[in-house]
């Protein structure tokens, strides 16, 4: 029988401390890190995305970081192909892959077969759909969707215009909803996995997303948003992400720049609500909590024994 790759992915909210227990573990185990954050791999959005510095990094190799540019698209099934290619990379090196992240189906789709629509999408449908958006509005199309396929509209959010149109561009092409597609995933796991969740006391978390905004702005967020600006990037994929969009509503003066970084903090923390729900009911993790800042080494030494019993590692 094939030996499954061994892999420990590291998921939970922002802010919650995922890159020191994923630099702790790489040096123990010798693994390399690949980021499962959908938004890191663009260049130039760097503080915004809490993209980890190449100091940080402390010598361990990263990957997936800085992949694309901030105008091209980039889809959860590309990011499949990807990460396993990584994962086998990583592998045949002699070292222990670990995903860390944040993008639920991002992960969902490396670690389990997880088959995307066979459709390859439909470039004159996507055209029309897309400006229908712009003239009706995000919440016009979104309706649309909640008729055909209520599922699907209640997992994707208004503001997601790309993943609207996909779910509309899916059931206009083959006349199945993707959500009908998506439940019928399998459960198995394709590696044998480690998922390791963190998790905190839920005021906590809050305060430290807080806190980190303040932070990201005092290193440069509005900065580094204006230069995508006046490099002409106003709309698409990477504009959509958390600390980007607010900011670009700021300079659009749809808002004052304190209206905006307060949603920029609103945002983080329903962001986090929902990541930390995604993965409780959509896979099946092992969690610890990291609300104890005082025992923090203990609990990453903990955490470190329990990934080497479960994949049997020295």
């Amino acid at each position: 029988m094939h030996q499954r790759e061994k892999l420990i992915v590291i998921i939970g909210p922002t802010a919650v401390g995922k890159t020191a227990l994923s630099l702790y573990l790489a040096k123990r185990f010798n693994g390399e890190v690949i980021s499962g954050d959908s938004m890191q791999i663009y260049k130039g959005m760097d503080i915004g995305t809490a993209k980890i510095t190449p100091e940080e990094m402390d010598g361990v190799p990263h990957h997936l970081i800085n992949i694309k540019e901030p105008d091209e698209s980039f889809s959860a099934a590309e990011f499949q192909q990807l990460v396993r290619r990584k994962i086998t990379e990583i592998t045949d090196k002699g070292c222990l892959p670990i995903i860390v992240g944040g993008t639920g189906l991002y992960i969902q789709s490396v670690i389990y077969d997880y088959q995307f629509s066979e459709t390859g999408g439909d470039p004159q449908l996507r055209e029309a759909l897309e400006k229908e958006a712009e003239q009706l509005g995000k919440e016009a199309l979104h309706e649309k969707l909640k008729r055909v396929d209520p599922k699907a509209a209640a997992a994707i959010h208004p503001n997601n215009v790309r993943r609207v149109i996909r779910a509309l561009e899916v059931f206009q092409s083959t006349g199945k909803r993707m959500s009908e597609q998506q439940s019928h995933q399998p459960e198995e796991l394709l590696y044998e996995t480690a998922l390791i969740g963190l998790t905190m006391d839920r005021e906590m978390l809050y305060s430290r997303i807080n806190h980190r905004v303040d932070i990201m702005m005092e290193a440069g967020l509005l900065e580094e948003v204006k230069r995508l600006w006046e490099n002409g990037i106003r709309s698409g994929q990477a504009v959509q992400a958390i600390g980007y969009k607010e900011l670009f509503g700021y300079l659009r003066g749809e808002a004052t720049l304190e209206q905006a970084v307060e949603q920029l903090k609103q945002n983080s923390r329903n962001y986090a609500k929902r990541q930390l729900t995604w993965f409780r009911n959509k896979m099946d993790v092992d969690w610890f909590d990291m609300s104890n800042q005082e025992k923090r080494p203990e609990k990453i030494k903990e955490i470190s024994d329990f990934v080497a019993g479960k994949l049997h590692l020295k």
